[in-house]
């Protein structure tokens, strides 16, 4: 089949979100100017550059008690920083809990029962426990085409790695196996890994 955009799929649900995968996860946790915290998964988010390291990730769509936006876009905002969480498939239901649509007064830490501690470079709380961390500071939001969507860029200015995931001196995806999301409902875990050189390299 063939469709475009504007005229529709004419399926039961929008398969946009299915062909474009597996999306890794951005596991963000922000603090408000207030001292409020807040997690959420973000699956826009990716790597974007190694020197210096910078993510990003796009926040869609508006929460009810916000104009504009949702909690993280706000407190990022208000703060200029943001942490991303990296997810494996033990965290699975804490992420798919902190996606609940809570409040603005809610700590989401608290509320799915999540461990959290200081950032080291930066004023904000991360996740206990996952297999990295990546502290950043907000470099530049910018509005993209339609209503409430953001792109969000950050500067990498600390990253905590899981010693467990260390394995003869590399991050090994394969200790923790990273979690995706998929199209619809669905999640995905990374479970085969394997090298292949590109052509020149030995």
């Amino acid at each position: 089949m063939f469709y475009t955009p504007a005229e529709g799929h004419g399926l039961p649900h929008n398969p946009l979100n299915a062909i474009v995968t597996p999306r890794p996860i951005g596991w963000i946790s922000t603090r408000g100017v207030d001292g409020s915290e807040n997690l959420a998964p973000y699956s826009f988010f990716n790597l974007v550059a190694y020197v210096p390291p910078q993510v990003m990730f796009a926040s869609t769509g508006r929460k009810p008690d916000r104009e504009e936006g949702k909690d993280t876009l706000s407190n990022i905002r208000e703060t200029g920083v943001f942490c991303v969480n990296i997810t494996g498939e033990a965290q699975l239901d804490a992420v798919s809990a902190s996606s609940a649509p809570f409040g603005r007064e809610v700590d989401e830490f608290a509320a799915t029962g999540v461990a959290r501690e200081d950032c080291v470079t930066i004023p904000c709380s991360r996740v206990v426990g996952t297999p990295a961390t990546l502290e950043c500071r907000m470099t530049e939001i910018m509005p993209l085409r339609g209503q409430n969507n953001f792109l969000v860029l950050g500067e990498v200015t600390g990253i905590h790695l899981n010693d467990a995931c260390l394995i003869d001196g590399r991050f090994s995806p394969e200790v923790f196996h990273p979690l995706a999301r998929m199209g619809y409902r669905d999640y995905a875990v990374v479970r085969d890994v394997f090298e292949k050189l590109r052509p020149g390299e030995s």
